[in-house]
């Protein structure tokens, strides 16, 4: 158990028809994450992307709205995807074991392994495109994965190493750009002071002072190009279906652009940090009762402080450089290990085993995701919803579909042996048709349904 060393009940495994074998803490864990998604992508879904990377009053700002989007700046934000992450290092982990045959090279490995993720891609493309959802994550693990899983045989410490050293970059340059705008805001007013003077500048000075304007010019018309987005998007989010879905494609071909390789060097950081914690038997339940009483108040109050205050100083919107510039991703990892530490000591509870279903059907409860609360209730071609709900709003939407998909994934495994889309990804996989309902006893003897 948590509580003794030995593995909680929760652990207990099965076997999918693929031969894939299922680990029921690391399910409960997908489960709660993937419902976890959707807190992070409803707003998206609902209004527009840029709004919510650049001015969230802009979704709506009442009392409740500021609350809500407090409660889920510090708490959620940003963490199922981390926890996703953390998971696809376990099970790249777990697949690339079951793989591997006896005295095979590496280059075996990854080339299944490869198989198995550009189907995943492939996956992650029609979400996109032809289910119009510019959020999608699917894609970006693939990639990311294959870089991960060239690090699969290192021990534990150098993988946490290897992970943690590459999360440091946001540390560094955020830390950077701190320092950086600082320092122009405090030089800046004191050089235009003597430029209006007519004072003389020196070399230094000049290069300076043009620097300064020139990336103020630089900032005035990225604010002015997010304010056009947002127009741009309400537009289309509020248009036609045929303008919804051509405004869709062009913010996915946006995101396919150069923040892509910032999104796959996020992932992989990450999932190396999740092989390391598979390794270390944390991920999975192994670990004693205490260690994850740590790992829960070392994340919670940790990541929760440095969260809070990065998302009070966000609520001034006054553009200044602010903590969670630097502090952001390891903010985001240490509340991530909060919830894992709060999960597993929870892990043997009536509360958490629904979540189990929820984590075997993972993938299609994130399709469903998208058409129910994308297409059904917010775009043009269902209700048109869009741009009508605030932030208190969506949260309460996000746990009311939420529930629902808690209910249909336990219903459903009831049975099937494997949701639609996990079927159709792993039987792509091994090229052949897997066994989808649950073999049933029959009159005559036990048969495939």
């Amino acid at each position: 158990m948590a509580g003794t060393g030995a593995p909680h009940a929760a652990i207990a495994g099965a076997i999918e028809p693929d031969g894939a074998p299922r680990i029921a803490v690391l399910d409960m864990l997908r489960g709660v994450a993937i419902l976890g998604i959707l807190f992070m992508n409803v707003n998206d879904m609902g209004g527009s992307i840029t709004a919510s990377e650049s001015d969230v009053r802009h979704l709506g700002w009442t009392s409740a709205d500021q609350i809500a989007w407090l409660v889920r700046q510090v708490l959620a934000d940003g963490t199922a995807r981390c926890l996703l992450e953390m998971l696809f290092g376990a099970g790249m982990l777990i697949l690339t074991d079951r793989i591997a045959r006896p005295g095979e090279a590496r280059w075996g490995v990854l080339r299944r392994y490869g198989w198995r993720n550009l189907i995943l891609w492939a996956f992650g493309m029609a979400h996109m495109f032809l289910l119009m959802w510019p959020g999608d994550i699917l894609h970006t693990y693939a990639v990311a994965a294959m870089v991960a899983c060239c690090f699969r045989a290192l021990p534990a410490r150098l993988l946490l190493t290897i992970g943690l050293a590459m999360t440091a970059l946001n540390l560094v340059g955020g830390t950077i750009g701190i320092i950086y705008t600082q320092a122009s805001n405090a030089k800046q007013p004191m050089l235009e002071r003597k430029a209006a003077a007519h004072e003389r500048l020196s070399t230094a000075e000049t290069r300076m002072l043009a620097d300064m304007r020139k990336a103020a010019s630089a900032r005035d018309q990225a604010k002015a190009e997010r304010k056009a987005a947002i127009v741009a998007e309400d537009a289309y989010g509020r248009g036609s279906p045929a303008q919804w879905v051509r405004g869709q494609w062009a913010m996915n071909l946006q995101r396919l652009g150069p923040m892509e390789l910032g999104s796959i060097w996020e992932a992989a950081s990450v999932m190396l940090i999740g092989a390391a914690l598979f390794k270390l038997g944390i991920l999975q339940g192994r670990r004693r009762r205490r260690v994850y009483l740590g790992i829960m108040a070392v994340g919670w109050i940790g990541g929760g402080g440095l969260r809070l205050a990065a998302a009070l100083a966000m609520m001034r919107f006054d553009g200044q450089p602010h903590i969670g510039w630097a502090t952001y991703e390891g903010a985001r990892i240490l509340m991530t290990l909060g919830h894992v530490g709060a999960i597993n000591l929870l892990a043997g509870s009536r509360l958490m085993r629904p979540f189990v279903a929820a984590g075997r059907t993972a993938l299609t409860l994130y399709v469903v995701q998208t058409l129910l609360v994308s297409w059904l209730i917010f775009s043009p071609l269902g209700l048109g919803l869009y741009g009508r709900f605030g932030w208190a709003e969506m949260m309460i939407l996000s746990v009311a579909v939420d529930l629902f998909l808690l209910l249909g994934a336990n219903l459903y495994l009831r049975h099937f042996r494997m949701a639609p889309v996990e079927w159709a990804w792993r039987s792509l996989v091994e090229r052949r048709r897997l066994p989808f309902r649950h073999v049933v006893p029959a009159r005559h003897g036990a048969v495939l349904a």
